[in-house]
């Protein structure tokens, strides 16, 4: 065999087996099949690795870390551990804000439509925006400078774990001193949501909770609310038909109470700004002579104190 042939032979060589190395040892790379003259192929796909960039146009805040803060595949808690170059990131921006309190964290989640939304909030991004504000606030940053946002963003492509990695981005705006717009808009989230509670329903031998948009939506005020309104708190409130004695069904409307706050802890909203009661089958709303007045007097109320 000529020599021309075999410099062929190894080139081809030398791309095969650069591409099986590749997507067997790329770490952020998986396999997708892909067409090729009526052929199907495995080929390696990146997965997205959003830096945590944060930078302010009207200041002299730029931070950009070849990391991030990472989610599961259609999860709302942050993966730990997370890196020490993202912790100190967040302690730089922490130093910021704390110099400048004028200005505004906008973190705006992302989500995509393979994805199920488990989360109380009307969108997964939202909830992943939740998450990462609670973990700034844990670092010192005051919930008061953060706004959190939701998008749907089917760019993303998670690694072959299936874990985004930086799945949300950061937004840096100032407020002028004397805007109080911020403050009228929780001022009508609070006469709404004192005028319509969130109301949660249970069957009878049911554990669960599935909330609907409208009720999505009055978990992402609560949310709001409570992040801006120093000393806010909600209380959860459990109520029963009239099955059973009066004293058990105390003690069963409490076992609800708790169990929806249970629910809102996971899905970020603070344990110390929750309180449950139960006031059994004292409040019926509902016939308990029939079955539909019964389901309507199964129930949990939230509403802020």
């Amino acid at each position: 065999m000529s020599s021309k042939p075999l410099y062929l032979l190894g080139i081809l060589l030398t791309i095969f087996l650069g591409t099986v190395l590749y997507y067997k040892l790329c770490p952020t790379c998986y396999q997708q099949e892909v067409v090729v003259n009526d052929e199907v192929i495995e080929a390696p796909v990146s997965a997205t690795m959003n830096p945590f960039f944060v930078s302010d146009s009207n200041g002299d805040l730029n931070i950009n870390v070849n990391d991030n803060i990472n989610f599961k595949l259609s999860g709302i808690s942050i993966l730990q551990p997370i890196s020490k170059k993202v912790e100190e990131a967040i302690d730089s921006l922490k130093r910021y804000l704390e110099v400048f309190p004028l200005k505004n964290l906008k973190i705006t989640g992302y989500y995509t439509s393979d994805e199920i939304n488990n989360s109380a909030f009307p969108n997964l991004g939202l909830a992943r925006a939740n998450a990462v504000k609670n973990y700034l606030v844990s670092q010192g940053i005051s919930s008061s400078q953060i706004d959190t946002y939701g998008e749907l963003n089917d760019d993303l492509i998670p690694d072959q774990d299936s874990i985004y990695h930086g799945p949300q981005a950061f937004t840096i705006s100032t407020r002028e001193k004397d805007d109080t717009s911020h403050l009228e808009a929780l001022r009508l989230i609070a006469e709404d949501i004192k005028a319509n509670p969130l109301v949660m329903y249970f069957d009878t031998a049911e554990s669960s909770i599935v909330l609907n948009a409208e009720q999505r939506e009055k978990v992402a005020k609560l949310s709001r609310y409570l992040d801006k309104v120093d000393g806010a708190s909600i209380t959860i409130v459990g109520h029963t038909d009239n099955a059973g004695h009066a004293e058990s069904n105390i003690s069963l409307g409490q076992k609800r109470a708790d169990f929806a706050k249970s629910y809102f802890i996971k899905n970020h909203i603070p344990e110390h700004k929750i309180s449950t009661i139960s006031k059994g089958q004292e409040e019926p709303v509902g016939d308990n002579s029939t079955e539909e007045g019964k389901a309507l007097n199964r129930r949990t109320i939230v509403t802020l104190n």
